[in-house]
């Protein structure tokens, strides 16, 4: 997602008590900051925030973290956030450090419509790359669940074929989640997508 730059992005965040300052300092320690023992659930690449702002509305029992590597996007994002919820806060972090954050924490990851790198020779940036996957395998808690919305089929192929190499079952797989009765929040690029008649792929995938 490119966004024009906002000014004072960096200091919005700052002064916004959804944003988790310091996350580091809450390692192993991330329910303290929602005050109980729920499931947390991520978004990595939480753009505009439409997604994790409705799913955090429509499950009040799940604590969500937005995680976000650009602060001017993270901007609008909190600018959803008129009525900050308990369950939800943000992160303005790089997906590569995310060990750094967390440690066996995390329930469940959503990677909504993210840069499909389509060139071969990018293929490790891709979320679901095998250098991601590896990086995934110290947030889980237990059972590890990751379930991606893509418009473009080289990165589906790609998350695919890799998560079944690193040992994933497949809940659900979708080639046009609209026609199917699967239970979905659509963010800003799907509604956008939906209405020039692009069919968007799913996948539910989980290891034990």
């Amino acid at each position: 997602m490119r966004l024009r730059n906002v000014k004072n992005a960096k200091e919005i965040i700052l002064n916004n008590e959804m944003v988790i300052k310091n996350p580091e300092k809450f390692k192993k320690n991330f329910k303290s900051i929602f005050h109980n023992s729920n499931e947390i659930h991520i978004e990595i690449g939480t753009g505009k925030g439409k997604f994790i702002y409705e799913m955090a509305l429509k499950y009040p029992s799940i604590n969500f973290i937005g995680i976000e590597k650009y602060a001017s996007i993270l901007v609008r994002a909190l600018e959803k956030c008129e009525n900050p919820l308990p369950n939800l806060r943000f992160l303005c972090i790089d997906a590569k450090n995310l060990e750094e954050i967390f440690d066996h924490e995390i329930s469940c990851i959503y990677l909504n419509f993210s840069d499909p790198w389509p060139k071969n020779r990018h293929a490790k940036r891709r979320l679901t790359s095998p250098l991601f996957l590896d990086i995934y395998e110290n947030l889980f808690v237990d059972t590890k669940k990751i379930i991606q919305k893509t418009d473009n089929l080289i990165l589906f192929a790609s998350s695919l074929k890799n998560l079944n190499n690193a040992g994933y079952k497949f809940e659900d797989i979708s080639l046009d989640l609209a026609s199917t009765d699967i239970e979905n929040i659509e963010t800003e690029y799907e509604q956008k997508f939906k209405k020039q008649g692009i069919k968007i792929n799913y996948l539910n995938a989980i290891k034990k």
